[in-house]
């Protein structure tokens, strides 16, 4: 039985992808980022959490998918923080709310350079949402 929300790495001829399916949006980005931080190895440091918010506005939940992701990459790379606990709201208009919290990077053993749009499409399930998301690596 596949269980209500999570993700899975599929094969892909030159970058990785990633499927990714929950009941709802706000719990589809929570399983897109933490399957993009399994793709990437990320470990954390032990030690006190750190809290980190941001807002974002998208036009479909497309953009915002790929919106939140290259969110999350810019911060690992700028502020070398990652994030296993997760609040994300998500209202009307794709307006985005997210209290996230985490640690400081340990390593990561591959990089991610990029969440493309290729053949990106958010689809509604009898069951809630699901998408396949491809990085660029």
């Amino acid at each position: 039985m596949i269980p209500a929300f999570g993700f899975r790495e599929r094969a892909h001829t030159a970058d990785w992808e990633l499927e990714v399916w929950a009941p709802d949006l706000p719990m589809l980005l929570e399983q897109a980022a933490r399957g993009m931080h399994s793709l990437s190895g990320l470990k954390l440091k032990d030690g006190p959490t750190q809290e980190y918010q941001f807002e974002l506005h998208a036009r479909d939940a497309e953009s915002l998918v790929v919106l939140f992701l290259t969110e999350l990459l810019w911060i690992e790379e700028s502020v070398r923080m990652g994030f296993d606990h997760f609040t994300i709201t998500v209202e009307d208009g794709y307006y985005l709310q997210a209290n996230l919290r985490g640690q400081f990077i340990e390593s990561l053993s591959k990089e991610i350079k990029a969440v493309t749009y290729h053949n990106l499409e958010v689809i509604q399930t009898s069951k809630g949402l699901s998408v396949k998301i491809v990085f660029d690596v």
